[in-house]
């Protein structure tokens, strides 16, 4: 069995082993956007004993399937982008046109009864336009630079300078989608449904609390291995040309 020092992001921990992420959910440690916090100080912010999450960790780790331990770590740069987009920007743009229909039904149907639905249909539009425009960025620039670099083994040539600029602004899209997922599951009190709900009402809930945790793997897997591995590299790659 792993062991796992306090002093260690969560990033780190999850990068490590995947299994790891449900814990950390369950706990409400954010290990994506914050992902670069040591354990120690996660815990701490949460009231929670160091060593209760770590036993939970422990827990997940030895329980997890052999699907949840994809091993991001061994991937080249492109196999890690391809497995994002196939992975993750499929399962968005499969996904947000699915749930923004969904959403928009129950809203007009119990809106009346429930308040909270229309500003939850406000903040999934926006979170959707963002996420669309977000992915066709990493695509079309971010992503192209990354592949190019990781071929050649020389910096990329693109009109952005260094690839740090675009994926600064990756990161701060990132955090504006937490929040967004944050509002969300307050207003939808943790995605739990009214006793009264209806099925459409329990499937958008369902599919709402589904999209937070790929979102959140998604988002992990660019700011605490994608990104930071990219980076290193163009570093190194500029260091010796």
């Amino acid at each position: 069995m792993s062991t796992i020092n306090l002093e260690r992001t969560v990033g780190e921990l999850v990068a490590e082993r995947p299994a790891r992420s449900r814990a950390f959910e369950e706990f409400g440690i954010d290990y994506c956007c914050g992902g670069k916090k040591p354990l120690e100080d996660a815990c701490r912010e949460k009231g929670l004993s160091p060593a209760a999450v770590v036993e939970r960790l422990l827990a997940a780790e030895a329980a997890s399937e052999p699907d949840e331990n994809v091993d991001c770590l061994g991937m080249g740069l492109t196999a890690l982008i391809d497995h994002i987009v196939n992975t993750h920007h499929a399962y968005l743009r499969n996904e947000l046109p699915r749930l923004v229909e969904l959403l928009a039904k129950v809203a007009g149907r119990h809106g009346g009864k429930e308040p909270r639905l229309a500003e939850a249909e406000e903040v999934f539009h926006g979170l959707k336009a963002e996420l669309e425009m977000h992915m066709i960025k990493e695509e079309q620039v971010l992503f192209p630079a990354i592949r190019e670099m990781d071929a050649t083994n020389a910096p990329p040539s693109f009109g952005c300078g260094s690839i740090t600029a675009p994926i600064v602004v990756m990161e701060m899209e990132h955090d504006n989608a937490g929040e967004a997922l944050e509002r969300l599951r307050t207003l939808t009190d943790g995605y739990t449904p009214p006793d009264w709900a209806c099925n459409s009402y329990r499937a958008v809930l369902d599919g709402l609390q589904s999209l937070e945790r790929d979102l959140h793997q998604h988002i992990h897997k660019e700011n605490n291995i994608l990104f930071p591995r990219a980076v290193a590299m163009e570093q190194q790659v500029a260091g010796g040309a």
